[in-house]
């Protein structure tokens, strides 16, 4: 019933801002647009449909917020004035009374608001679908004065985003169930994996943990910033960083005024995003505009500064490996291998045809290669992509949803720097040098180094265990458990064997060439 009711919310909200007008008008259908100009006659849609669109997000709650911030970075997608009424939602969400938020973080910290802070500022500085951000100047145990940012959750979050998810959920099960095409995009999974997200992002004291993890990540790069997190004024609900001082990204003119290579911008955001993707599998994956400055401190001139870490992006070793192996593919326009990489990671039935599958990926990908990034739309390509893998019968990974998501942030961050910026030729460098180390001795040392406490424990069973084997299988749990063992090692390092096999040919063939060159000289 509570599903119900959300859902008759929802429809009144829809009908009171004329979004169902908005939609009908902007279809391509001439009847369809004559409809809805007739569902306008009467009801009072006097304000810009921009305007109309962002307060119906704003009303309906947090998950339908960050909707709106995900489709304000695609300018490409929407038209100009909707896009611009949506980036209001990145930080200039409607704020809660500043007395609330003085209790939630007294009541967090256990202490009154003047003992906790030398100056606290009531007015927050940034409002968005989750929390606000105040300003305050903290002593800290040395009694040195700091400043600091504190960043207090709404308050009723979960019951409202646990109303929605409800629904989403609900709607799933029914995408699910219709058909084979409906099982294949795995709604389930993929608001699963949307549900853990949200509720991560609702716990600030994981946010802070992440925020760590991403600092250590990110030390000697020079890339970008991230606030330290003052770990005794971090709880659940409050959460206390060191205040960053830098200028929106979206102010590209004042960023070009003060001396900003915007051009470096953009080429130093796509390393950044792949440095963390595929170096660390551990990204930053709420990356609008909101949440991005640029420091102008003669210091740290021009380095990006990173805000708000409730939703991060892991990947596994496998995912990454794949998903590495598919972008240098496609860099190189080797669309066969992007076609054995969908079916030897499973993404493909077994029995799809290579040639097929390498034909219609390279019908999608081939016409947008050497154009610059305001000739590119990633939106079409993926809904492109999204079609070729209806045909193929490709399944959607859950896991690479909220991936997806942070590649097209990137790419409206990117086309709002630079439009020239050529995407593909900035990243391929960066990929392949990732691949080499993935494959080379160093890699191959540093595995090596970390297998062998593993292998110092298991080969002296080894002649027992062979013997076993080939008396018949294993007698005994034991000797079960340690070859079950052994195959697992074995696959651990399989990969990385296989790379130094082809690396110790290439030297060996290298050197009977050169030999054979001498004597011919000679």
């Amino acid at each position: 019933m509570s599903r119900v009711l959300r859902g008759w919310a929802i429809l009144r909200v829809v009908l009171r801002y004329g979004l169902d007008v908005l939609l009908l008008q902007s279809l391509p259908q001439p009847g369809l647009q004559r409809l809805g100009r007739l569902l306008a006659l009467g009801r009072q849609l006097d304000a810009p449909r921009g305007e109309r669109l962002r307060q119906a997000l704003e009303d309906l709650g947090p998950i339908f917020v960050k909707l709106g911030q995900v489709l304000s970075t695609r300018r490409d997608l929407l038209a100009p004035d909707i896009a611009l009424e949506l980036a209001k939602l990145q930080d200039r969400v409607p704020p809660f009374p500043s007395d609330v938020a003085v209790a939630a973080i007294e009541e967090a910290l256990g202490k009154p608001l003047n003992e906790l802070f030398v100056s606290f500022e009531h007015t927050p500085v940034a409002s968005a679908s989750i929390a606000q951000v105040h300003f305050a100047v903290l002593r800290d145990r040395t009694g040195r004065e700091r400043e600091v940012a504190v960043k207090v959750l709404r308050p009723g979050m979960l019951g409202a985003i646990d109303k929605d998810l409800g629904l989403m959920h609900l709607m799933a099960d029914i995408v699910g169930s219709l058909s084979a095409d409906g099982r294949r995009l795995k709604p389930r999974e993929v608001v699963a994996e949307f549900d853990k997200y949200l509720h991560d992002e609702l716990d600030l004291v994981r946010e802070a943990s992440s925020a760590a993890q991403l600092r250590r990540n990110m030390e000697g790069l020079d890339l970008v910033l991230i606030p330290e997190m003052l770990w005794d004024h971090c709880t659940t609900n409050v959460l206390v960083m060191e205040r960053m001082h830098g200028v929106p990204i979206s102010q590209v003119d004042r960023l070009r005024e003060a001396g900003v290579d915007i051009q470096k911008l953009a080429r130093d955001g796509v390393v950044l995003f792949f440095t963390q993707v595929f170096r660390d599998g551990f990204f930053h994956a709420d990356m609008h505009p909101g949440n991005i400055q640029v420091s102008l401190a003669p210091q740290t001139f021009g380095r990006y500064i990173s805000l708000d870490f409730g939703i991060v992006g892991t990947l596994t070793e496998v995912d990454k490996e794949y998903l590495a192996q598919n972008f240098v593919a496609f860099f190189r326009r080797d669309y066969k291998r992007v076609a054995e990489l969908h079916i030897e990671s499973g993404w493909v039935p077994a029995a799809t045809r290579v040639d097929e599958l390498e034909a219609a990926v390279r019908a999608v990908c081939e016409p947008y290669f050497d154009r610059p990034l305001k000739e590119i739309s990633l939106g079409l390509v993926l809904m492109r992509l999204f079609q070729t893998s209806r045909r193929f019968q490709v399944e959607i990974q859950p896991q690479l949803v909220l991936l997806q998501k942070t590649l097209l942030n990137v790419e409206g961050l990117g086309r709002d720097l630079d439009p020239e910026l050529d995407l593909w030729a900035t990243a391929k460098p960066f990929l392949e040098q990732w691949m080499l180390k993935q494959v080379g001795p160093q890699r191959l040392w540093d595995e090596l180094k970390a297998q062998a406490p593993r292998y110092a424990k298991i080969l002296p069973d080894l002649p027992l265990l062979l013997q076993t084997y080939l008396r018949g299988g294993p007698a005994d749990p034991k000797t079960h458990q340690l070859l079950e063992q052994m195959v697992r090692e074995q696959k651990r390092t399989h990969r990385l064997m296989q790379a130094l096999v082809y690396t110790l040919g290439g030297f060996a063939l290298g050197a009977l060439g050169m030999q054979l060159v001498w004597r011919l000289h000679l």
